[in-house]
This record gives structure tokens, sequence and C-alpha cells, in this order.
């Protein structure tokens, strides 16, 4: 699978490139990861990118020519011109379902912006898939691309060490939890393991463990509190 990332910043992503589980599949050739900075599609002496919003308001914004020049030269980089991608809060919420729909694609173009956000005609013209992480607002659309890789690289095959590792993790089914996890010591500061887990009995660990799933699915140990709305011209670009 390729990704794409097209950023003003793409020295942000150096350190991220050699984190293990990432850098096994980069080195493996199970993941194709090419960084481009916008700016090289610029125009004029000072290589601009961005200028004050029309009707006034605080900050810059991004300018659609350079975004346009580039997005098209990079898709001509490869045979398959790939799924664009904008990170923005106004976008699709990134869940597990989404996550596994973003796998059919082989190669993924992350767009990334910063200031206050796009010229409206890039997403006018370009009809991106617009997908957000949260309802915040990062300081650019750089982690936002960094979690899209993340979550996606571990549904390619051969990428987990044991590919069963994503079938019981959390939301591997919508809502589900995964189940609490133990290892040594047996005591600590007076909590033990639970006595099934060290039973060696492999059919009661796996009832338990689904018992434990479902509970802590029901209790929802991870309550999604409701969020007001995010404000209209907010982006992860910002």
């Amino acid at each position: 699978m390729r990704f794409d990332v097209l950023t003003l910043f793409p020295e942000i992503f150096q350190g991220y490139l050699t984190q293990s589980l990432l850098k096994l599949a980069l080195d493996k050739g199970l993941v194709e990861i090419h960084l481009w900075n916008i700016r090289d599609w610029a125009k004029g002496k000072h290589k601009s990118v961005d200028d004050r919003p029309f009707g006034g308001g605080p900050g810059m914004v991004i300018m659609p020519e350079p975004v346009f020049d580039c997005v098209e030269a990079v898709r001509a980089k490869a045979p398959e011109p790939g799924q664009l991608v904008l990170l923005t809060p106004a976008g699709r919420r990134l869940d597990q379902d989404l996550v596994r729909e973003l796998t059919n694609y082989r190669r993924l173009l992350l767009l990334c912006g910063r200031y206050e956000g796009f010229d409206e005609r890039i997403r006018l013209g370009l009809k991106p898939l617009e997908v957000s992480i949260g309802d915040f607002v990062c300081n650019g659309g750089e982690v936002p691309a960094m979690v899209v890789i993340d979550t996606v690289i571990r549904l390619v095959p051969g990428v987990l060490g044991d590919e069963t590792s994503a079938v019981e993790e959390s939301h591997s089914e919508p809502g589900r939890l995964e189940y609490p996890q133990y290892t040594r010591p047996r005591v600590f500061r007076g909590m033990e393991v639970p006595e099934i887990l060290l039973s060696g009995n492999h059919p009661a660990i796996a009832r338990w463990r689904r018992e434990q799933s479902t509970a802590r699915s029901r209790q929802g140990a991870r309550p999604d509190a409701e969020q007001p709305p995010t404000s209209e011209g907010e982006s992860h670009e910002k």
C-alpha cells in the first residue's frame, strides 16, 4: 500500500517513519510512504502558499493553485492515481469501519494543511474524501495523517506479526472493547492477576476473555461523551 503525504512540513514525519512497526512494514516493502512539500509547487520569488482571506478575518488561507498543482503532479508519479484524503474536522469521523474502507485503496494521498485551512475551491475542485480524527483542532494536518497511516497499516496483510491481533482488539467489531490484559509480576501492589489466566485451561480463558470484553463494552469503559459541534471554518489544517 502506498501513502503520499502532501504537506508544508515534511520534516515532521522523519522521526515517525523510524518507529518499529511502521519501519518494519517499510523495510519489508509492504508499505510505501512518500513525502511531498506543497511549497515546491508554489510560484514567485517567495514561494508563497498562503494569503489573507477575502472578507477579512484572522490568519492566512492556503491558496488553491499550489495545492492543485501538487496533487496533480503527485498523482502522476504512479500508475494508480489513488484516493485523495483531506484531513478536516468537517469530514467523516475516522472509525474502524472507515479504516477498513481505506484499506481497499492501494494508494492514499493525504493532504495536510496549516494556518486557517484551505481555500474552499480545493475541496470543491479536487473532491477529496474528507476525514476527521475528532471534534478538535490540530495545529496542522500532519498528526491526523499519521493517525490515518497508523490505523490503516495495521490491516495491511503481513504488517502485524500475529494477524489475530487486529481481530481481537478494541473496535474490531462496532462498539466492542478488548478484554483486560496482564503480564508479570503475578502480584503488583496488592493487585493480583485473575486466577483463570494462570490455569492453563485455554477454552476457559477464551470464555473469560469474551465475557470481560462483553462486560467492558456494555459498561462503556470508554464512553463517547457528547461533544459540541466544531466551529465552522476551523480545521485540522489550522
